[in-house]
Formats: structure tokens, sequence, C-alpha cells
């Protein structure tokens, strides 16, 4: 008789944002005429920038003709959007390669795929509150041990407290990781890193014999110039540091898929193994590539046109972000994040418990944000709103919120 893999077992609940969307279909059906705003999930509102479109349109009439039709994509990418990834890099001053540049469907799968090159026994460390995936899909691999009701954390799994004290930002974990996550600018608490404390991050890595799992899906919302988008800025960093980064917050590609993963060739375990070749593997095994339209769009982001385009669609999201944040800091309420990422974190009021304020937000306003807890215990008593709305949506909803 065939088993099932009881890893699945030890996760709690559903996931995140499905809960939330179970919520917010049930309320709508007993409430069918509330206009609802959605600031909960991070999924874009804005059309597609024109340089984007005219290359989607472009590669989809090559399709169209024998002489320049495509069939399988290169399992690693096509060269002409890995060169122009790679001259992104170099254009920061990093030492990225084109070839240890992986091309796939986004970076929420990258996020969940990549500790499968890692050990079963590897511990993993991450941050509280903290993205669902990074925890989930190392409790699906088996590497987290029990979850514990009182403490509601994994016993394997290394926390790393991000709290108002530490600006959000995690300090060193006291037990020695193998794999540790980190993403900033921050999901959920919209917090940014230094470039000296990343540094720092790469330094202990390189000393303990970690690697950084670094996601970095939302750096172009970095408006600080002193700030880093990329963890390869950092000294060292080829040697214990693999990015992941998306093409969906920064162009608008949630509904057409692309990300990407950089491994240097740089980083090997303790036996001298190359992660490069095991990604190389895994992704050539598990994936036939992205479509070939889909990359070709990705390449029209890195022209002239595209980057100035798409400088004006973050701009949009940046001005909802404050927006978000001066409405409610003005209304009296404790709020973080918004100003280099698209997130905003505040604190819930009265006391509410992060799901109570939720409940109330969606009940009293009709305004749907997502709830601290369900990124972690330490996001308890916090609540997370996205400025991927419309602006007009944005300002109401805040004036909504203000005036509950």
């Amino acid at each position: 008789m065939f088993k099932a893999n009881k890893n699945f077992l030890n996760l709690q609940g559903s996931y995140l944002f499905s809960t939330i969307a179970k919520k917010v279909q049930t309320f709508t059906e007993e409430h069918p005429d509330a206009r609802i705003i959605r600031l909960g999930i991070g999924d874009v509102t804005q059309p597609l920038v024109p340089a984007v479109i005219d290359a989607l349109h472009g590669a989809v009439d090559e399709m169209a003709h024998k002489e320049t039709f495509h069939g399988y994509s290169p399992d690693l990418g096509y060269d002409f959007l890995r060169n122009a990834i790679a001259g992104e890099y170099k254009g920061r001053g990093c030492d990225v390669a084109a070839d240890e540049i992986f091309v796939s469907d986004g970076a929420k799968s990258d996020s969940g795929n990549i500790q499968e090159i890692f050990s079963e026994d590897a511990r993993v460390a991450v941050c509280d509150p903290v993205y669902p995936v990074y925890t989930d899909s190392n409790v699906m691999a088996g590497r987290s041990g029990e979850f514990d009701p009182a403490t509601q954390q994994y016993k394997n799994i290394i926390y790393m407290p991000c709290t108002e004290e530490n600006n959000f930002a995690p300090d060193f974990p006291k037990e020695t990781p193998d794999i540790i996550y980190l993403c900033f600018p921050n999901n959920p608490t919209g917090a940014a890193i230094t470039k000296d404390r990343l540094q720092g991050w790469v330094d202990y890595a390189n000393k303990v014999g970690a690697v950084i799992l670094y996601d970095a899906a939302y750096e172009a919302y970095i408006t600080d110039p002193a700030l880093p988008h990329s963890i390869y800025e950092c000294e060292g960093a080829r040697t214990c540091a693999i990015e992941i980064r998306s093409f969906s917050k920064n162009a608008g590609f949630t509904g057409v898929r692309l990300g990407f993963t950089v491994v240097p060739k740089d980083l090997v375990d303790a036996d001298g193994v190359r992660m490069y070749d095991l990604w190389a593997r895994r992704h050539g095994t598990k994936f036939n590539g992205a479509p070939y339209i889909v990359q070709k769009a990705g390449a029209a982001v890195y022209t002239k046109e595209g980057q100035e385009q798409i400088r004006k669609q973050v701009g949009y999201y940046q001005k909802n972000a404050r927006t978000i944040y001066d409405g409610l800091k003005n209304a009296g309420y404790t709020v973080y994040g918004g100003v280099n990422a698209p997130y905003i974190w505040l604190k819930t009021p009265d006391g509410l418990t992060s799901w109570e304020y939720f409940d109330r937000l969606l009940s009293e306003v009709n305004v749907v944000g997502t709830p601290g807890s369900g990124f972690g215990p330490h996001g308890e008593h916090f609540f997370r709103l996205t400025a991927f709305g419309s602006y007009e949506n944005t300002v109401e909803a805040v004036n909504r919120i203000v005036h509950m």
C-alpha cells in the first residue's frame, strides 16, 4: 500500500493567502453589495508597460511563422535575457556572469524549490515574521521537526525575531544555521537593510559556513541610494549567497510569470560540491524553461524604454505606499515600511489580534489586508497592507480605515 509524504501533515492550517481568500469569499457571498478594496496579497493592478507589450506582440508574431517559431526554451534561459540581466548586475558593480543566472517562472517557485539542493538535515534559519513559503517548503522536505503549539514554531527551525527594537532586521542567531533566508526590502514588514548590515551577514555566513538565500524581489522599490539592491554588492557574497529575483513587482509580471535565481560558481559545500551544478541539474530535470514570448517580454524590461516605463509604474505604487503610510500615521497609527518597499506594516489598534483586526476591517469598512500573525508569532498585533491597488482605491481605503 502506498504511503503519503507525512511531512505535509506537519503543515499548520492552509496557506495564509488561501485562508484569506476563503474568508473574503464567504463575506462576499453574505454581502453581495459590499464594495471590497483588496490590499492583502501583493498582486499588481496596473497594465504591462508599452515596451513589454510590444515585445510580447512581436514574439507572438514570430511564433506564427516556421522560420521564427520557437519550441522548448533552453531550460536555464535564453542568452538574450540572461545577458540583459547580467548587464544590470554589472551596472551595479556586481560580479555576476550570464551563465550563473537561471531563468524561471517566478521567485515564489524558486524560493520553494531551492531548498531541494541542500541536505535533508540542514538547519534552517528564518526571520519571524516571514514569507510563509520559506518555512512551509522546508516543512514539506522534513527539516522542520514537530510544531510546538505553545510557541507557534517548529522545533528544528531557527527563528530570528524581527521586531520594532531591531528595526525588523534580524540579529545573528544564537544557534549556527546551515541555510539563512533573508528578504530585503522585506516582506511583510517593509523594512530595508543597510549595506553595512548586509555585509555583516555575508561575513557571518562565510565565517560559520552557512549559505544565505537572499530574496530581492522588491529591490526596485529602493529609493535610498545608500541601500543595496543586491547581496552581490557585498564583498564575499559569491562564496555564501544565492539571490532570487522576480519580474512580478518591478514589471507587473504576476500574471505573466518570470523570475530568476543567481547561483555563483564559487559557492561550494563542505565537500567541495558546487551548488551551481546541483541547481542546474535540478532545473534541467524538473523545468522545461520559461516560454519564449515571456522571456522576450522580460528582455524588453532592460531596454532604455522599458526601464523608463517601469520606473514610472514602480513610482505609481510608491505613491500608493506613501499615501497609506502618511494617512495612517497622521491618524495616530504606528506605521512602518512604505518607503523603500511596497508594504506597510502597522500596529493593530486597541490591542486587537491580527485576525481580529482583519475581521473588523473586512466587516466594518470592507478593506482586506493580511494579518501579521500569519507570517509568524512575532507578527502578532501587526497588519500588512500593500501598495499594489489603484491609487483611487488606495485613497478610499485609507479614508475608510481612519474614519472607522
